[in-house]
């Protein structure tokens, strides 16, 4: 699910920056540099904003697995988009939070 206000953050963009991140990690290259990867692509998109993103990758069980987040910003400068990919072993959540910097 990607929110896109009209202004500032694209979520698109950023939804197949990250995606690409998550298919790295599933083929077994190493999860911190795949990370790191995703926030200076993000960066390259030269927007003015502060990037968060966060990642849970956790094995499948029986159990199920929920993520939840909550924000309170500006609407048309600020955007999140979450990426959600898994396979027969393991669960991935990506979470990009994009805030703009007013100078």
């Amino acid at each position: 699910h990607c929110e896109t206000p009209s202004v500032g953050f694209n979520a698109k963009e950023a939804h197949s920056i990250v995606e690409e991140c998550v298919d790295g990690v599933s083929a077994g290259e190493d999860y911190n540099h795949n990370m790191e990867q995703s926030l200076t692509h993000l960066v390259k998109l030269g927007k003015a904003c502060k990037y968060i993103v966060t990642c849970a990758v956790v094995q499948k069980s029986t159990h199920g697995f929920q993520t939840a987040s909550s924000c309170f910003w500006n609407t048309t400068s600020d955007g999140t988009c979450t990426i959600r990919w898994e396979n027969q072993t393991m669960n991935c959540i990506v979470n990009i939070f994009a805030i703009a910097i007013v100078l």
